[in-house]
């Protein structure tokens, strides 16, 4: 494979999809928030996308939102691509949301189908459309039917790739089939939202991965991307069978934003790992759990605490 045969990347390659720090009280621990970003940029992330469901973005608000944000872009946006959530079930909401984030200097938005509400295709159509043209950044669409309850279908997406500001699709559909499709079909970036199906997407011409694992493995993660590219999918296989107890470390015994914390906080990134109700901080079996394998995986020293 060669250099001219890799994907277009408008959103980097490796983005976090970064948890938002929290003191004990709930309130958002900005020093932090800077030293994790700069963390994870070091540990071989090109972007990080902030305000998205991993960061709590439905249990946050303005302004503390514009502050975590304005406070990551200084500390790393010379570096690496920052994408701010911009998602609500209301439109105007969410143009606000938007709108606030491209004050703040962001690169670029991440924004998702409206939760819930569970509008018709039309309706899915303009309020994605409303939150695009409220700025003049480019836009990534979130495709993740299971927790919206309402799907980007074929014949809105095609409408939308139409869209000078829409780059890319984020897809947590669990249908690489279907990405694929589209992908040859509209001729968008598509990124992974599945960190147990990141290299199917890579190997099927995905531009890149959101992923919540990333949080501990941005390294890999890039070494697998590089693999890809340069045509060894031997290696890249071998990479993804080392990540894969990792990945099931974190998505599979609880909820993303809660395991990301604990594991950062077992590393020494976090100091706390509050979350904000309804989500639940990891409990002690979790965090046994967690340990153990992050341990055996060489992610955390026997002498952690």
């Amino acid at each position: 494979m060669s250099s001219s045969s890799r994907p277009s990347r408008s959103f980097g390659s490796v983005s976090v999809a970064m948890v938002t720090p929290m003191k004990p009280d709930g309130t958002i621990d900005i020093a932090t928030s800077r030293r994790l970003a700069r963390h994870l940029v070091d540990s071989g992330a090109d972007g990080l996308v902030l305000n998205g469901t991993t960061g709590e973005s439905p249990t946050t608000h303005q302004p503390e939102k514009d502050e975590f944000v304005a406070a990551v872009v200084d500390e790393v946006g010379a570096e690496a691509m920052i994408i701010a959530g911009a998602g609500s079930n209301d439109t105007a909401h969410a143009v606000r949301i938007a709108e606030a984030a491209e004050r703040t200097g962001v690169h670029g938005l991440l924004v998702v189908s409206p939760y819930y509400n569970r509008p018709s295709q039309e309706g899915v159509y303009r309020h994605l459309r409303a939150i695009v043209e409220s700025t003049s950044l480019p836009a990534m669409l979130y495709d993740i039917p299971g927790r919206t309850g309402v799907a980007i279908g074929d014949e809105i997406l095609d409408r939308l790739a139409e869209h000078p500001q829409i780059r890319a699709v984020k897809d947590a559909t669990g249908n690489v089939a279907q990405g694929f499709d589209r992908m040859r079909r509209t001729g968008l970036e598509y990124y992974s939202g599945d960190d147990n199906l990141n290299l199917a997407w890579l190997v099927h011409g995905a531009s890149g991965l959101v992923s919540v694992v990333s949080h501990v493995e941005a390294g890999r993660y890039a070494e697998m991307v590089g693999a890809v590219d340069s045509g060894d999918l031997y290696r890249a296989r071998d990479l993804s069978a080392k990540l894969a107890p990792v990945v099931e470390a974190i998505m599979g015994g609880g909820q993303g934003a809660v395991m990301a914390k604990a594991a950062l906080q077992l590393q020494g990134h976090l100091p706390h790992r509050s979350v904000r109700s309804p989500l639940v901080e990891a409990n002690a079996a979790e965090m046994a759990d967690l340990r153990t394998a992050l341990t055996l995986h060489g992610l955390l020293e026997d002498s952690d605490r």
